[in-house]
């Protein structure tokens, strides 16, 4: 589509020794490796300069994928996708040289608080959130606005046809067409939802009158129908 463009460099093209090797031992001793500085940076100098290149003089932010990194949400993926250049930087074994970090990175960025083998998995996240929020990304515009996480909140539960699913029918609030109605009932399960999945969320959250009010409304019902379906 044209919205965003990709490119990859190894840094195993940049190695010099026969065996193209791209780790080496710490200093200090310890269990595993690290990358290889020289090639990493030949590598990232080299992207740099064809970002550079292509993007005419674009500034390009460099982003090493880190869990020491700054946590990845909905609202830092909006702000990154208004970069107009990024150059994502995937380590390897137990990570790449302090010196190299210091030097050549511009930002550190985590998808969580687990460890990859490798960060280009992260990077592929990073990137399949930012390029969805560019305009154009997906057929309906308001996708985005309305995901998980947009407005702090976990979203609604979807439906779609059959209207039966084995003994499971599709709450007749969505069969009516009454629109505020509908919307008054995404707003509801929306929270209702956050508030059993992840209340962590709502914790950061300033509900107005009507969303403290919808709240309420839904956890009555989920504790009436757990009463019900225990007696």
């Amino acid at each position: 589509t044209g919205l965003a463009g990709l490119k990859c460099f190894n840094p195993r093209d940049f190695t010099t020794d026969k065996h193209r090797t791209v780790d080496d031992k710490p200093f200090g001793g310890g269990p595993g490796m690290l990358m290889k500085t020289e090639p990493l940076q030949a590598a990232i100098g080299a992207a740099r300069t064809s970002l550079e290149r292509d993007g005419k003089g674009l500034k390009t932010r460099t982003i090493y994928l880190s869990p020491q990194g700054r946590p990845l949400d909905q609202t830092s993926v909006r702000e990154l996708a208004e970069r107009q250049q990024l150059l994502l930087v995937c380590g390897r074994y137990q990570g790449i040289d302090q010196r190299l970090l210091d030097s050549e990175v511009d930002e550190e960025w985590s998808v969580g608080d687990y460890v990859l083998s490798g960060g280009e998995l992260a990077a592929m996240v990073l990137a399949d959130a930012v390029i969805r929020c560019l305009p154009g990304a997906l057929g309906d515009e308001d996708s985005v606005d309305q995901d998980s996480f947009s407005a702090g909140l976990l979203h609604c539960p979807e439906f779609t046809r059959p209207q039966m699913v084995g003994e499971r029918q599709v709450p007749e609030i969505l069969l009516g067409g009454n629109h505020e109605q509908i919307r008054r009932w995404r707003i509801k399960q929306s929270l209702g939802m956050t508030w059993l999945k992840r209340p962590d969320l709502l914790e950061r959250q300033q509900l107005d009158r009507q969303q403290q009010a919808l709240l309420q409304e839904f956890i009555k019902e989920h504790n009436s129908n757990a009463q019900s379906a225990e007696s």
